[in-house]
């Protein structure tokens, strides 16, 4: 099964920054799509805010 949502450890590892930049970028995700505070945030919203390629993040999130 393939995973849905992502989380700060999982960003900061696909994005290369802190565990604390990734919780921030996860944030304005969430405002952004105008998502409550400690709502899952999809792959997919993931990959359209930060513009990365959805199957790329996939394929490194299912290495992990």
């Amino acid at each position: 099964m393939q995973q849905v949502c992502i989380y700060p450890k999982e960003a900061a590892a696909v994005t290369g920054t802190k565990y604390s930049t990734a919780r921030a970028l996860l944030q304005r995700i969430r405002a952004h799509y105008a998502k409550p505070a400690r709502a899952y945030v999809s792959i997919a919203e993931f990959c359209q805010y930060t513009h990365l390629p959805e199957a790329e993040v996939a394929r490194a999130l299912n290495r992990s």
